[in-house]
Order: C-alpha cells, then sequence, then structure tokens
C-alpha cells in the first residue's frame, strides 16, 4: 500500500507530528485534498523541488488555513466533485489556536464540508519553543521561562475543542498518537460526516519537550494515563464517550519524564505546583467520567 505521508521528510526522529499526519491521512484516505499553514510539518515534508505527499498538498499561510480550505470545498462543489473528495487540514496548535483561528472560525460558523486536525504539540516548535494558546500550564517554553520569579506558563491550556464544539460543529474528537487506530479511526468518521468536524491530535515533541526520542509514544501514553489528555467524541456539541482510564497514574509520572516541567522538582514551591497540575487533571477524569 502506497504510504500517503512518504519515508524520507525530514522531520526530528521520534516527531509526534509524523505519527499525527500519518494517521491523518490513513483516516482520510487517498481520495483528500490537504491544506498545511506553516509549521514542522509544512517545513519538513516540502523542501523545494521535494514533496513528501502522496496527495494534492497545497501550503496556506499561517492565519488563512480555514479560509483556503473553505475555497476548494466549495471549488469542488461547484465543479460536482466534492462528494467524493476530504477537503482536510492538517495543522499546528500555533497556526489553530492562535493565528489562523479567525479564518478557522469563520470556515466553521458557515458550515463548510471539512476535516480539521489540529496536530497539537503544545508550543510553536518550528519557531523556536514559543509558548502558544495550547502550551499547558507550568511548562516552560522560551516564551513562559522558568526562573526565579515564574514556574514557566501562568495560563491554562485554551480548551479548543470545546470552542469548535459552540461553533456548531457537529463532530468533535481528541486522540493521541499513542493510540494509532483511535486516531485513524476518528478521522475517518469525521471524513464521514457533512460540515466541519474537527480532530486534535495529542503529538509529543521530543525536541520541544525536552525527552529522549525513543519515549514519544510513552509520554503520549502518560499523558492519557494520567488524565492530564482526555481523549472522547462529541456530537452535536454533546460528550458522546470518552476513553476510560482504569489505574489512573499520578501526574507526576508524567511531569518527570519531560525537561520542560523538570523546575518543578528542584525550586521551591514546587511540590504545590505539582498538586495543581493534579487537580487539573483530577477535574478532567471527573467532568470526562474517565474512571
Amino acid at each position: 500500500m502506497t504510504q500517503l505521508l512518504a519515508p524520507g521528510h525530514r522531520m526530528c526522529a521520534g516527531c509526534g507530528d509524523a505519527l499525527a499526519t500519518k494517521f491523518a491521512l490513513k483516516g482520510a484516505g487517498d481520495r483528500c485534498i490537504v491544506v498545511s499553514p506553516t509549521g514542522c510539518i509544512e517545513v519538513s515534508t516540502t523542501p523545494y523541488p521535494e514533496s513528501s505527499w502522496n496527495v494534492p498538498w497545497i501550503h496556506s499561510l499561517f492565519d488563512n488555513a480555514g479560509a483556503v480550505a473553505a475555497g476548494i470545498e466549495w471549488g469542488l462543489k461547484k465543479l460536482g466533485k466534492k462528494e467524493d473528495t476530504t477537503v482536510m487540514v492538517i495543522a499546528g496548535d500555533g497556526a489553530t489556536f492562535d493565528i489562523g483561528l479567525q479564518a478557522m472560525s469563520g470556515a466553521f460558523e458557515r458550515g463548510h464540508d471539512m476535516v480539521y486536525v489540529c496536530v497539537d504539540n503544545e508550543a510553536y516548535m518550528n519557531t523556536g519553543i514559543q509558548r502558544s494558546g495550547a502550551t499547558p500550564y507550568d511548562a516552560s517554553t522560551t516564551t513562559s521561562p522558568a526562573g526565579k520569579v515564574s514556574f514557566g506558563n501562568p495560563l491554562p491550556k485554551k480548551n479548543m475543542p470545546a470552542i469548535m464544539a459552540d461553533h456548531g460543529s457537529p463532530y468533535v474528537a481528541t486522540a493521541s498518537i499513542a493510540y494509532a487506530k483511535d486516531a485513524i479511526r476518528k478521522v475517518a468518521r469525521a471524513a464521514e460526516i457533512e460540515g466541519p468536524a474537527y480532530i486534535q491530535i495529542h503529538a509529543p515533541c521530543c525536541t520541544g519537550w525536552k525527552f529522549d526520542s525513543s519515549k514519544t509514544v510513552e509520554v503520549g501514553r502518560l499523558a492519557v494515563e494520567a488524565g492530564l489528555w482526555p481523549m472522547y467524541e462529541m456530537i452535536d456539541g454533546r460528550i458522546e464517550k470518552a476513553k476510560k482510564i482504569r489505574d489512573r497514574k499520578p501526574v507526576e509520572e508524567y511531569l518527570r519524564m519531560q525537561g520542560r516541567f523538570k523546575h518543578l522538582f528542584t525550586m521551591e514551591g514546587g511540590e504545590e505546583e505539582i498538586a495543581r497540575i493534579q487537580a487539573i487533571a483530577d477535574w478532567n477524569a471527573e467532568y470526562y467520567e474517565m474512571e
């Protein structure tokens, strides 16, 4: 079978973005057109004159992937070719949560038939590991560095799935690169639904999160098992089902694996900060009925 994301791209060893992109393409199938804004995925798969894409692919600006995808969807409808073609955006969290939110919001408000996949590595990795709206509480980045007066990012992670559900999206889901079959199934389901669907795939970044590149899947699985990354589906704004966790891990196990949280184990007051992060996981477990 032809790999829709061909090997030989220039993403890092152990790159969560590469896995998320591969799973998204498997779910959508070869009858798709992909829009990718600026980011790790774009720069690593299309250095001129090369391309790793075995499907039609277009590079948009950082801020307009939703508008470009909407234009493609409209054009296909005018040509009578939309019925068997999936228009899919594959974008990072910076282009989704922040810079491209306006264009994506407009496309969802208008009800364009597309699948928007946010590959969430929780910072602007391509431009230097800066904080984004997806960066979790207390994570150290180059623009929210931990130090004498700060434990890192002081703000909570933006709840983008809820925001897109409030736009009237008929299908919203979260997934993880640590659960490949689940991610593929959710993208396939999104492609079958009429209207704008949103899927957010958690994609650990060994470079930005500072862990060994052989541990990407393990880190991703721990995020789910600790309750910091709930996996669920929403149909017409209502949670249909969430992944159950039998023996939830303490968040400390997840945090210890990453350099972006190492300050919490050395700075005075770090124990209290870890307790706050544990409270986030506990809230998730109760709200999404994960246990």
